[in-house]
């Protein structure tokens, strides 16, 4: 009988070790889903916090207003012209400032060819602008413009620049006339451009060069410019008053 107890004994002990064992590893896993579960809700805390904070600094906060406005690659407009017309709003967060507004508002300005705007943070506004280029006076009689190689009429002048050729519309000249003597003035080579006095655009078929020293050219559309100033430039050792080279494969003078 000793012997079965001891054995009885030794069992309940084995079976209260295995009990205890296994009460331990529930409970230890149970930690470790409680610590698993408090990590997501401090990850889940942190990320909120950090968008929060993020949202305050951008919208609500001075920390990122907006302060000032940088202007380069203007030459032709002021930058008190350019911050006028673009009216950046100031004192308030840089995040909210409508930039294509302000790029509207400078496309408007004749001058301007393209407009960048940016933010500069953490308190600016950068305007970049990329002028028009001169290549003629656009004479119209009673007001004088510059005018690009596009056909672009813009900036007022108060007389014409010197080494820019004069361009006259004549009255059947519409937009399209004008663009084509922007071509022509455009194409023209140096050496002719000395020459000229001033570029009359009749229609886009009829340019016409008159020179300095009083005699006539004969230019017709803005078609085959380089030919017909190769051409020109072979003629005018000719003594002629009018000088014919719309058709560049066959010149001619009188």
């Amino acid at each position: 009988m000793a012997r079965g107890e001891a054995r009885e004994k030794r069992s309940r002990g084995r079976a209260a070790d295995s009990l205890e064992r296994t009460r331990k590893a529930f409970a230890r896993r149970q930690r470790a889903r409680r610590w698993l579960t408090w990590r997501y809700v401090l990850a889940a805390v942190l990320v909120v916090g950090a968008i929060g904070l993020g949202v305050y600094a951008l919208y609500f906060s001075s920390w990122l207003r907006t302060e000032g406005v940088s202007v380069v690659g203007n030459a032709q407009l002021t930058e008190k012209q350019v911050l006028a017309t673009a009216d950046v709003p100031t004192g308030g967060p840089l995040a909210t400032v409508d930039l294509h507004a302000i790029e509207l508002r400078l496309k408007a300005l004749a001058t301007v060819k393209s407009v960048d705007v940016s933010r500069k943070w953490p308190h600016q506004v950068r305007i970049e602008i990329v002028e028009r280029t001169p290549i003629a006076v656009l004479d119209r009689g009673d007001r004088l413009t510059n005018l690009d190689a596009g056909g672009v009429a813009f900036g007022r002048l108060t007389k014409a620049p010197p080494g820019l050729p004069r361009v006259k519309i004549g009255p059947e000249a519409d937009s399209d006339a004008l663009v084509e003597g922007a071509r022509v003035v455009a194409a023209l080579a140096p050496k002719v451009t000395e020459l000229v006095d001033f570029v009359e655009v009749q229609t886009v078929d009829e340019i016409l060069l008159h020179l300095r020293d009083g005699r006539l050219v004969r230019w017709g559309s803005s078609d085959q410019a380089d030919d017909k100033a190769a051409v020109l430039l072979e003629l005018l050792a000719r003594k002629a008053q009018v000088y014919d080279v719309s058709v560049p494969g066959a010149p001619t003078t009188r």
